[in-house]
C-alpha cells in the first residue's frame, strides 16, 4: 500500500478512472475507504485539502483531455 506523496501521485494519476481503480492501483484493492483515509491525511501533511478524489484532477489533465483544434484557413484561396 502506498502512503504520502507516493499515494497522492498514483492517485492523482488514476483520478479520471474513479475511487476503485485508483485504490486498486495504490495497493489498497477493495479496501477503498482506508484508501480515502489515507489520502486525506496524505494530502494534510502537505498542506492540501481535498473533498473528493476527483480534486486531485488538475486543470491541465481537464484541458489535455478536452483539448480539440481545427486548424485550417477560412477559405481555399488562403491556402
Amino acid at each position: 500500500m502506498l502512503k504520502g506523496i507516493e499515494l497522492i501521485d498514483c492517485a492523482k494519476a488514476n483520478a479520471k478512472q474513479g475511487v476503485a481503480i485508483a485504490a486498486k492501483q495504490s495497493g489498497y484493492d477493495q479496501n477503498i475507504d482506508l484508501f480515502v483515509e489515507n489520502l486525506h491525511q496524505a494530502c494534510q501533511e502537505i498542506g492540501v485539502n481535498i473533498n473528493e478524489l476527483e480534486d486531485l484532477i488538475t486543470d491541465q489533465q481537464i484541458a489535455k483531455k478536452e483539448r480539440v483544434m481545427d486548424v485550417a484557413p477560412d477559405s481555399v484561396s488562403d491556402l
